[in-house]
C-alpha cells in the first residue's frame, strides 16, 4: 500500500514513537500577540539563546485596539524578544498571522505548530499545520519535539465543482452540517480527488482553517500546480515542492464531497456546527456584516464582494465592515482599478488588516441584532455583545444579504448579473518592509519589559492526596472564550496572570472567582467536548492560579486537554457518563493516593463523594503528560529535569 501526504510528512519528521503518541520535530512556529506575550515568557524561562527551528515568527494581529498602553507595551516585548531570540516580527497592520504565513513563509512538505487554534490555515500550501497552546509552541522553540496522540488520517474525496456563488466556505460548512464540531476529534483531514483542482491556494486554506471547529487535530491538500501558480505569484517559485499522495495511499478512514450538490450554508448562533442552509433563513433581518478573517480575507474572497456591491449600495440602516487579511490583499485591492473605491462608494468600513471583531476587539453588534459574518466561529458572547446572535457566512452570502438587508441566498443574484470570474494576480505585490528579521546582533538587544509584563506565577507540584470542592458545574461544548473571554477589556492582560484570572467563566458564573477564594482547591465540572475552540492556555493557566487542580467531564477538547496538562490541571473523564449527574456545586470530592495512581501508570481512577460514594473515573493521557501533572506543570518537568 502507499503513502498519503500527511503519513509522508510525519515519516519524515518523526522522531519517537510510543503506542499512545508520536512525537516530531517542528520546523516552523507561529506566535500572535494574544497568546504569544506568555509563550515568549515560558520560552525565556528555558533560558536559551536562540530559537532551535528552521523559522519562527511573532505575529501582532490580535491586540490592534490601543485603548491604553498595554497592549503597546506588549508588541514592544514582542518585537524586542523577537529580535534578540531569531525570530521574525510581523508588526502590527501587516496581516493576520495565517494570511500572512501563507503568503511569506509556508512551505509544503514541512511541519507548523502555532499557539492558535487555526494555524491549520497553512494546510491549504500542502503543509502539515497543528495549532496548540502556548507552551507546547515555546517548547517546539526551545528544540523539545511535539508530542500528540497518534492521529487517524481521513482521505476526503472533492468531486465535481462548485456552482456559481457557491464558496470553499460552503464546503467546510457542509462537513460540520453532517458532522458536528466533534466529528473528527484525533484527525487529520486529507483532501484530494478532481474537486481539488478548481480550488486555489486561499480556497483551500479557507477549508483547512475551519477544519479546526471540526474538531480535526489538522486539514491538508496536496501541493501540485495550483500551489506552485500561488507562490510564483509570491515570488516563491523556488519554495515549491511537489506533494502528492500514491495512488494507492492508504487510510483509515475515507468520505466522498460532490462539489456540484453543495448550496450556500449559514452556521447559525451559537455554534459552527449550527449549519443549515442558507434558503431556509431567507427574510431574516440583518444589522451588520463583516467580511474577513483568517479564512477569508483573500483577494478573490474581496473582489468577489466588490463585484457583488459594485454599483449598488447597502441597505439603509446595515452596517457593513470589511477586513482585509494582509497589507499586502490591501494594496491588491488599492492598485485594482477602482476597487478600493467600488466597496467604499457601496457603503462599506474598510478597516486595518487584522482580527477585529472575530477576538471580540470591536465590531461588537447591538444587543437582538443579527451579526452575519466569514469569521469561523460564533460562540456565545465572543463578538463581545452578550447574548449575541452571529451567523456564519460565505463572502457572497454576506454581500447580497448587506444588498438586501436580510440573509439571501447569494444564487438569486445571477437574475441581475453574471458570476463574477476573478482571478488571483499572476504577481502579487510584495513588500515586507512591516516584517523584521532578528537581530545579526542578538548581544546588544535589549528585552524591553513594562509594566504590563508579569512574571509567570509558581505552580506547586502535585499533593500525594487531593481534596477538592465543585467550583462549576458546566454542559456541554463550553468553549474557552467561556472559560476566558476574550475582547478588548481581557485581551490586554494576556501577560498578567493575576489580573486575567478575575474574569475566569465571569461570562457564565460572576461569583466563580470569589468563590475560588474560599476554597483551597477547586474542582470544574463539564460535559462533552469541553474546552473546545480557541488554543488559548491561558484557559488553563488562569483557572490553576484560582487553584483550580482538576477537571472531570464528559470529554475534552484536544488542544485544551493538552492545556491541562501542560499547567497541571488533571483532566478527568466520567467513567460512566451518568456520574455526572451525582456531583454538585460546592460539593467535596476526595482524591486518594492521586499522586502515586498517576505515577504508576493507573488510568482508573476513583472519586470519593462526600456522602461516602464512590465513582470512576478515566485519566487517558501520555506517559510524558503524567510526569507533567506530578511535577505540578510542564513548566516544571523541563526545568527540573533539564
Amino acid at each position: 500500500m502507499g503513502k498519503g501526504i500527511v503519513e509522508k510528512i510525519l515519516e519524515n519528521h518523526l522522531i519517537e514513537s510510543t503506542k499512545e503518541e508520536i512525537a516530531i520535530r517542528i520546523d516552523q512556529t507561529l506566535l500572535q500577540d494574544a497568546t504569544g506575550t506568555m509563550a515568549m515568557l515560558e520560552f525565556e524561562s528555558f533560558k536559551i539563546p536562540k530559537v532551535k527551528t528552521e523559522l519562527s515568527v511573532q505575529y501582532v494581529d490580535h491586540n490592534l485596539l490601543q485603548m491604553d498602553n498595554r497592549n503597546r507595551d506588549d508588541h514592544e516585548y514582542l518585537r524586542t524578544a523577537s529580535s534578540k531570540y531569531g525570530i521574525f516580527f510581523s508588526a502590527p497592520g501587516n496581516g493576520i498571522c495565517h494570511q500572512v504565513h501563507l503568503e511569506r513563509f509556508a512551505l509544503p512538505g514541512k511541519t507548523l505548530l502555532g499557539s492558535d487554534s487555526h494555524t491549520p490555515t497553512a494546510g491549504g500550501m500542502g503543509m502539515l499545520a497543528i495549532g496548540a497552546g502556548g507552551l507546547d509552541v515555546a517548547m517546539a522553540m526551545a528544540g523539545i519535539p511535539y508530542y500528540f496522540l497518534r492521529p487517524k488520517i481521513v482521505k476526503v474525496e472533492l468531486k465535481g465543482k462548485l456552482s456559481p456563488f457557491v464558496s470553499a466556505k460552503d464546503v467546510v460548512l457542509e462537513l460540520l452540517r453532517r458532522f458536528g464540531v466533534k466529528g473528527f476529534l484525533g484527525k487529520i483531514l486529507e483532501y484530494c480527488g478532481e474537486g481539488i483542482r478548481s480550488l486555489s491556494v486561499p480556497e483551500r486554506a479557507t477549508i483547512c482553517n475551519m477544519g479546526t471547529e471540526l474538531g480535526a487535530t489538522s486539514s491538508i491538500f496536496p501541493s501540485d500546480e495550483i500551489t506552485f501558480r500561488f507562490l510564483k505569484a509570491q515570488g516563491r517559485e523556488k519554495d515549491w515542492k511537489e506533494l502528492l499522495p500514491e495512488w494507492d495511499a492508504r487510510y483509515d478512514e475515507s468520505l466522498e464531497l460532490d462539489l456540484n450538490h453543495i448550496e450556500p450554508l449559514v452556521a447559525c448562533p451559537s455554534s459552527p456546527g449550527n449549519v443549515v442552509p442558507v434558503k431556509e433563513l431567507e427574510g431574516v433581518k440583518v444589522s451588520q456584516v463583516i467580511v474577513g478573517s483568517c479564512g477569508n480575507s483573500s483577494f478573490v474572497d474581496l473582489m468577489k464582494v466588490r463585484a457583488i456591491l459594485k454599483g449598488r449600495k447597502i441597505k439603509e440602516g446595515l452596517s457593513f465592515h470589511i477586513n482585509p487579511g494582509s497589507r499586502q490583499i490591501l494594496e491588491e485591492i488599492i492598485e485594482n482599478g477602482c476597487a478600493l473605491s467600488d466597496l467604499i462608494k457601496a457603503g462599506a468600513r474598510i478597516h486595518e488588516p487584522g482580527c477585529h471583531g472575530c477576538i471580540g476587539m470591536g465590531q461588537a453588534p447591538g444587543m437582538d441584532e443579527v451579526s452575519l459574518r466569514t469569521f469561523p466561529r460564533n460562540f456565545p458572547g465572543r463578538s463581545g455583545t452578550p447574548n449575541d446572535r452571529v451567523y456564519l457566512c460565505s463572502p457572497e452570502t454576506g454581500a447580497a444579504s448587506a444588498l438586501k438587508g436580510e440573509i439571501t441566498d447569494p444564487r438569486a443574484l445571477l437574475k441581475e448579473m453574471e458570476f463574477p470570474q476573478i482571478l488571483e494576480p499572476d504577481r502579487y505585490i510584495v513588500d515586507t518592509s512591516l516584517i523584521y528579521p532578528p537581530s545579526e546582533k542578538a548581544s546588544e538587544v535589549k528585552v524591553i519589559k513594562r509594566g504590563n509584563i508579569k512574571s509567570i506565577p509558581p505552580m506547586q507540584e502535585l499533593e500525594d492526596n487531593l481534596v477538592a470542592h465543585v467550583g462549576i458545574k458546566l454542559g456541554d461544548n463550553i468553549s474557552t472564550d467561556e472559560i476566558i473571554p476574550g475582547g478588548s477589556k481581557v485581551l490586554p492582560l494576556r501577560s498578567d496572570i493575576h489580573a486575567i484570572s478575575r474574569y475566569v467563566f465571569g461570562q457564565i458564573d460572576p461569583e466563580f472567582v470569589n468563590r475560588c477564594e474560599k476554597m483551597k482547591d477547586v474542582a470544574v465540572v463539564g460535559g462533552e467536548n469541553y474546552g473546545q475552540g480557541s488554543s488559548r492556555e491561558h484557559a488553563a493557566l488562569a483557572p490553576r492560579y484560582l487553584g483550580v487542580r482538576v477537571k472531570l467531564t464528559k470529554g475534552f477538547a484536544r488542544i485544551h486537554k493538552a492545556n491541562l496538562c501542560n499547567f497541571g490541571i488533571i483532566p478527568l473523564v466520567f467513567e460512566d457518563p451518568s456520574d455526572y449527574e451525582l456531583l454538585k456545586l460546592r460539593m467535596k470530592l476526595i482524591f486518594p493516593d492521586i499522586k502515586s495512581l498517576i505515577k504508576s501508570g493507573e488510568e482508573r481512577i476513583p472519586v470519593k463523594l462526600e456522602d461516602g460514594k464512590l465513582i470512576y473515573t478515566r485519566l487517558n493521557v501520555s506517559e510524558r503528560q503524567r510526569k507533567y501533572l506530578i511535577y505540578g506543570s510542564a513548566l516544571n518537568y523541563v526545568r527540573y529535569t533539564d
